[in-house]
């Protein structure tokens, strides 16, 4: 975790590197009609990195006219908020990470940390709360009440402030839907990074939960992400980047970003059978129905 700041758009993460190619892309093909990146981390830099007006004019010019920036920890949460708040093209959504709640929670600081997302939800263009939820891979078991805990109020705060919520779900799909079935989901929940199999997309469409597809729906070995969206409803499904990670294929490996939307949604569009700018106005008006107008 990292220690608030009083300026949140000095706030920056740095993604190792290793041995990738650090470059970005070139820019795709526009899209025919505009989409939103209705999940990204912006303020992760990755590669040579890019300024916040830098992704937006690139994702602009090639279709994505605004993004969802979602969030993790308190720091990242403050971020999202003022980025919202600076640029017009820009929604956020605040959350403690399931990965970063037990952390919080063996310093006594949950519940600090569940009070200052519930402050930022209050902000006009905050317009959902996430990523959380459960990941039962790279937490133990030791942690996994804390998670629980952080997941259930998360829930609440997007009741409570009439917004959406974006779930994050690894290895854990029983326990998720478990608990939204226990405690009664928001009334708009997107399963960011939709990971599950066919039956649970048949599932999560029939509670009327958003199924959102990011660049590992291209993977080779993502056949179980590609057999859900064949049977998700078209009005149910979103698209995203989580930038800068799971960049499409064949860029995988470098950096991800919201302008890269464009190679996904072709990939989709093919997968379905679907002509590209139907799909397109969709996506679109999918986004628009769960997060409001990026211009409010």
């Amino acid at each position: 975790m990292t220690e608030p700041s009083s300026d949140p758009s000095s706030y920056v993460r740095v993604r190792e590197k290793g041995s990738r190619d650090v470059s970005y892309p070139p820019l795709p093909d526009p899209l025919p009609v505009s989409v939103y990146d209705n999940h990204c981390h912006l303020e992760i830099e990755d590669g040579e990195g890019l300024p916040l007006d830098e992704h937006l004019e690139r994702a602009a010019s090639v279709g994505v006219v605004g993004v969802v920036q979602a969030s993790g920890d308190i720091e990242s949460s403050r971020w999202a908020a003022w980025a919202a708040a600076s640029h017009r093209r820009v929604l956020a959504a605040v959350a403690i990470h399931p990965n970063e709640a037990p952390a919080y929670a063996a310093e006594g600081r949950l519940d600090e940390a569940i009070a200052v997302i519930d402050e930022l939800a209050a902000q006009p263009r905050v317009r959902a709360i996430g990523e959380t939820g459960l990941d039962f891979f790279r937490t133990a078991e030791d942690g996994r009440p804390a998670q629980f805990e952080s997941f259930e109020a998360h829930i609440a705060l997007a009741k409570k402030h009439g917004i959406a919520m974006q779930i994050h779900d690894r290895d854990a799909h029983d326990a998720v839907l478990e608990t939204l079935r226990r405690v009664g989901a928001p009334e708009k929940t997107v399963f960011h990074c939709f990971s599950g199999d066919a039956d649970m997309a048949r599932i999560a469409a029939a509670r009327g939960y958003w199924l959102s597809f990011a660049g590992n729906v291209t993977f080779k070995n993502a056949q179980n992400l590609r057999d859900a969206l064949a049977v998700a409803p078209r009005e149910r499904i979103l698209v995203e980047t989580d930038a800068p990670f799971l960049t499409p294929t064949p860029l995988r490996g470098r950096p991800n970003a919201p302008y890269l939307v464009p190679v996904t949604v072709r990939f989709m569009a093919d997968e379905l059978g679907m002509p590209l700018d139907e799909l397109c106005a969709q996506l679109a008006a999918n986004t628009l129905e769960v997060y409001g107008s990026f211009d409010d």
